[in-house]
């Protein structure tokens, strides 16, 4: 897996994604994005009140906040994914179902 500090971005870039990022979660794109109350990941049903932002690339790893980046996620899949790439997180859930319980 590949360490996330192997990608730098600049503090200036980093800031900007999150201002973008907080613009757009109060906005009637992510209400209604929300409001179907369906995590983006694991597809459990979630209270939209609980659903968190997530990018798809993480900003850490050269994602920005677009709509196209950004899906609404429960806050244990958001947690677990923490900044892995898609392909990563993939990989990691492919893992996780073959290991027995």
């Amino acid at each position: 897996m590949t360490d996330p500090l192997d990608f730098f971005i600049e503090e200036a870039d980093l800031k900007r994604e999150r201002r973008k990022a907080r613009e757009l979660r109060n906005s009637p794109w992510w209400q209604r994005k929300c409001a179907r109350g369906i995590c983006h990941y694991c597809q459990r049903r979630i209270p939209a009140r609980e659903l968190t932002m997530d990018h798809i690339v993480p900003i850490a790893r050269g994602g920005r906040s677009t709509k196209g980046n950004l899906v609404p996620s429960c806050k244990d899949c958001n947690n677990q994914k923490k900044q892995l790439l898609p392909m990563e997180w993939e990989a990691y859930l492919n893992q996780r179902r073959t290991l027995p319980e």
